[in-house]
């Protein structure tokens, strides 16, 4: 069942001007039962029960009953895995794909998985999209993880800002992974005119998180609604932004109906940049009534769990706010929002 956190930020989502570029499009999402694309999916189901928007709505999945559970008869659903997809025998206006491998522990023990997934099974999107004859974009999902580890008197990263990641490192996976297929978009966009938008989102999250997720966000809510301590492997110096999940969803809509044909968009909140140390520290005084602390053990093994090299970034998100969009929740308001709707669902 969908928690009240979930209902209102659909809510706000379909409430957003930007959602009638899509009225009466056929729509397309990889990655559908994963945490944006079933976001994303429901409120397009909302917009056609709520606003006779008449969005066709295709979900490409690899596992039929998950998808049927999350959306009912509300979808045509597609079963295939992304690294054998085929063109499709129907045409869309848009394809959203963010079909990846997501699990930083996954991307080190399963690093040849990571690299096919992301360039075998975009290419696979990428045919598919030239084959299609009124596509008006194809919207590849990229990360803030193109951009390694940047110089420090970079402030703020934007689209043109690069730094460092080490090709030896298995963990590089991703990252490299999203590098390569950025290119590999540019490409068919160049070569075969597929129209082609990229989206690099920061740490997204919100309403959908399963209870046992192994991202950092996920960690620290659970210390929260479980009362126990929160323990950093690391020093937690890391600093990033994040983005709340009914914003990337219009951030999407907005690169969608506005951005332009080989051009890529930062998605965060500018405002909520913040170590990993810092964060820790203010959920335990967000809730007091815990009585949780911050809790350092660095053993060591921050690479072997996973963890990325410390960074330092902030995704400057002016190109984006050109186009009309901007974040409109605050990062205690996403935490809030994510631990309220963890608590209704354990068992998720």
């Amino acid at each position: 069942m969908p928690t009240t956190v979930e209902l209102n930020d659909i809510q706000s989502v379909v409430n957003e001007q930007i959602c009638k570029e899509l009225f009466g499009s056929s729509v397309l999402i990889t990655g559908a039962t994963g945490l944006i694309g079933s976001f994303f999916i429901k409120s397009l189901i909302e917009l056609n029960k709520t606003q006779n928007a008449n969005i066709k709505i295709y979900a490409l999945v690899r596992n039929r009953q998950k998808a049927e559970k999350l959306f009912g008869d509300n979808v045509s659903i597609i079963v295939s895995d992304i690294s054998s997809v085929k063109p499709f025998p129907f045409e869309v206006d848009y394809i959203f794909h963010g079909a990846s491998i997501t699990s930083s522990k996954e991307m080190v023990e399963k690093p040849v998985e990571t690299i096919d997934i992301a360039i075998n099974g975009t290419e696979n999107m990428l045919i598919a999209a030239r084959e299609q004859k009124n596509l008006k974009a194809f919207v590849y999902l990229s990360s803030l993880e193109v951009y390694g580890v940047t110089p420090p008197d970079l402030k703020i990263i934007n689209e043109n800002d690069y730094g460092y990641i080490d090709q030896l490192n298995v963990r590089s996976s991703y990252s490299l992974g999203k590098r390569m297929v950025e290119c590999l978009c540019a490409s068919y966009a160049s070569e075969y005119g597929v129209p082609v938008k990229i989206v690099r989102l920061t740490q997204t999250f919100g309403p959908g998180v399963a209870y046992n997720d192994g991202r950092v966000f996920a960690d620290f809510a659970r210390c929260v609604i479980e009362g126990r301590d929160i323990i950093l492997h690391t020093k937690g110096e890391t600093v990033r932004n994040y983005c709340y999940l009914s914003d990337a969803i219009t951030a999407l809509m907005t690169v969608a109906a506005k951005g332009e044909i080989g051009q890529v968009y930062n998605i965060a909140n500018e405002n909520s940049d913040i170590s990993i140390y810092d964060m820790a520290q203010m959920l335990c005084s967000l809730y007091p009534e815990k009585n949780i602390k911050v809790v350092i053990e660095d053993n060591g093994n921050a690479a072997k769990m996973g963890y990325n090299p410390t960074i330092k970034i902030k995704l400057g998100t002016e190109k984006l706010r050109q186009l009309g969009w901007e974040a409109k929740v605050d990062l205690e308001s996403m935490f809030k929002n994510l631990i309220e709707d963890m608590s209704c669902n354990k068992d998720r």
